[in-house]
């Protein structure tokens, strides 16, 4: 008797010296590049369950890639290395090279925000729009939900807390979700190299994912910043300063929402995200020849 099929494990690619887990749903049109969601770092984390509400939807109209950062899901876990922005912005950058694509429209959700919007640092050609939720990537003293979040030692009623944290409705805090949640936490390697990450004191992190304000406000991308008003684990104040930072931008608040606004706001969180990506579209189609 066949396994049941678990939906976080994709297709297997190469990046540069280990492979990623890496979603890729949908298709592009001609001259519409795909959408790269990058995922956050909570404990248990994958491309899948980050994304899994988002994805479907947006790739009846696009196509989707969501990799499995390292160290994070069903990535290779190479022995020896280390968990930098440096390291998880080459692999972004390896991933789009293996599965052809020039350009790509990146969202980031927390610490992929950051992620994402150090690559749009670096590699701005690489990138042609900015979706930022819930993100980190400027200065904030460090918040008591992120520390906990960081600091998770595995167990069901730490992920029921956690789970308390990140979501602003209780509906969503199920013990279903929770077993979930701290099933995919304590597979093999995974706890080990989530403790091996972030370690105490956590402020270094969060100022480590920071890019360089001058950077932030050279930034010529336009960008979509989305955030829950009631986020505990990243300040609302995070995605004002990246609205007055970054020159292009617009920021949409949702209320009764915490962290989760893929989750907690599933369909408005899509409906955003297409608007947007299509706004970019239009505008490439009347400058095509």
């Amino acid at each position: 008797m066949n396994a049941p099929h678990n939906p976080e494990i994709a297709r297997s690619v190469r990046t540069g010296a280990f492979h990623s887990n890496v979603h890729d749903l949908g298709a592009s049109k001609p001259g519409q590049p795909p959408v790269l969601f990058i995922h956050g770092s909570g404990p248990g984390v994958s491309a899948w369950a980050n994304w899994r509400l988002a994805m479907p939807v947006i790739a009846q109209e696009r196509r989707v890639i969501a990799p499995d950062m390292v160290g994070f899901g069903y990535t290779d876990r190479p022995a020896g290395i280390t968990y930098t922005m440096d390291t998880w912005v080459q692999q972004a950058l390896d991933v789009m090279d293996a599965m052809g694509v020039a350009q790509a429209d990146v969202v980031g959700n927390s610490f992929g925000g950051a992620l994402s919007l150090a690559l749009a640092v670096r590699a701005p050609q690489r990138v042609r729009r900015l979706v930022l939720m819930g993100s980190v990537g400027v200065p904030f003293p460090i918040t008591p939900g992120l520390d906990a979040v960081w600091g998770y030692e595995p167990s069901l009623a730490t992920m029921k807390q956690l789970l308390d944290i990140f979501a602003h409705s209780r509906a969503l805090v199920t013990d279903e979700l929770a077993e979930l949640r701290y099933q995919a936490s304590i597979r093999p390697g995974f706890q080990e190299s989530f403790s091996a990450m972030f370690p105490a004191p956590r402020q270094r992190w969060v100022d480590a994912m920071a890019s360089p304000e001058a950077a932030i406000r050279a930034l010529p991308h336009e960008t979509l910043i989305v955030h829950g008003r009631e986020d505990k684990v990243i300040p609302l104040q995070t995605s004002l300063t990246l609205s007055q930072w970054i020159p292009n931008s617009q920021l949409h608040v949702f209320g009764h929402c915490g962290h989760w606004t893929q989750i907690e706001h599933a369909a408005r969180f899509a409906q955003l995200v297409s608007n947007f990506l299509a706004e970019a579209d239009a505008q490439s189609a009347k400058t095509s020849p």
